[in-house]
């Protein structure tokens, strides 16, 4: 067996893009759009890894049977650099940060389709530190 992909449905391929490529940091890889069955494909990786893609799934005429919060799905995991400076950023750019990086080591924020994004920082944990240490969640997605 080999993995594949991961794939989210998204409500709105634009923010959704916005979110996963200019917040985040990934790279489209590939792209297909069947005229036929109204819907786009889009495949992101984060850069230089290629061989773990993520799917999203865009239907033109939306997704009327889908359940309206994605979040049963569970979450998606990356790891980043500065956990702070990452939460910070994505903050600054009216993310909601679910579970705020509290222990310098791990933070939960929300994408446009209310998918859990897990982030955990490399290396194990940075030092505590505020505002981090008593923050709530935070943002407007």
């Amino acid at each position: 067996m080999k993995y594949l992909h991961v794939m989210v449905r998204v409500k709105d391929l634009d923010a959704s893009m916005r979110f996963y490529c200019d917040l985040m940091g990934m790279e489209e890889i590939r792209r297909h759009e069947s005229e036929a069955g109204r819907f786009t494909l889009v495949y992101l990786a984060a850069p230089g890894q290629p061989e773990v893609p993520l799917e999203l799934t865009y239907n033109w005429d939306g997704d009327t049977g889908l359940p309206s919060d994605s979040r049963h799905f569970g979450h998606l995991a990356y790891e980043v650099d500065n956990i702070y400076e990452t939460c910070q950023f994505l903050q600054d750019n009216g993310v909601i940060i679910n579970r705020p990086p509290r222990d310098g080591h791990m933070a939960f924020v929300r994408s446009p389709d209310n998918i859990s994004i897990e982030l955990l920082q490399k290396d194990g944990s940075l030092e505590l530190a505020e505002p981090w240490l008593s923050m709530e969640s935070v943002g407007s997605w």
